[in-house]
């Protein structure tokens, strides 16, 4: 996994506005969320979603039952100023998700936007996926979107795994029902075009 040092670096160098990934509304992975069909007391974890703004849109749409985890804790302190009487509504967990402790069978929601890609060996992939086992409730949601077969092959400076939809599916496996994937190309503040493919799925036990 990439080290905190890095990521600290960045969230603290660079305006969230001015980083590659980001999104002024992540609009399809709220849309996939309320796809879903889960409640608004749904627990949802957005993994890596440091100074994302899909919080303030969960929010602003009714979900009261938030946790956002990121490695960098100058990431996780812009999303709070940011929400500024809002950042109380949520739970933010500093970690490394590779490593961290998460509560068994809590969430109904797990999304995740461009942090699995950064996992190149097995190992790390094979440890994020049971982390999904053993937090995520049976029968609930898995969004995981990464670069797609034609994206970038690096992010930041870090090398990345890109991944066509039945890739990226086939690496989580049986116990994950795929329920629907789609592309997007995201417009990066800088004028560029990055390729990102969505997998959503249901884990069954």
């Amino acid at each position: 996994m990439q080290s905190k040092a890095h990521w600290e670096y960045i969230y603290s160098n660079k305006p969230a506005d001015r980083v590659s990934w980001f999104q002024e509304h992540a609009a399809i992975s709220l849309r996939l969320i309320q796809q879903t069909g889960v409640p608004f007391s749904a627990s949802i974890i957005d993994v890596g979603g440091g100074a994302s703004t899909l919080v303030d849109d969960l929010i602003e749409n009714g979900f009261t039952q938030l946790s956002v985890l990121d490695l960098s804790a100058s990431a996780l302190a812009t999303a709070k100023h940011r929400l500024g009487s809002n950042a109380g509504k949520v739970i933010w967990i500093e970690g490394d998700i590779i490593e961290i402790s998460l509560p068994p069978q809590t969430y109904d929601v797990w999304h995740d936007r461009a942090v699995f890609h950064f996992l190149i060996s097995a190992d790390e992939r094979q440890a994020y996926i049971e982390k999904i086992l053993t937090s995520v409730k049976p029968g609930g949601y898995v969004i995981v979107a990464t670069f797609a077969e034609d994206g970038p092959t690096q992010c930041s400076g870090l090398p990345v795994r890109r991944y066509s939809a039945n890739e990226l599916h086939s690496e989580f496996g049986e116990p994950f029902e795929l329920l629907g994937h789609e592309k997007e190309d995201h417009h990066t503040p800088f004028g560029t075009i990055q390729k990102f493919v969505y997998c959503y799925c249901r884990k069954l036990r």
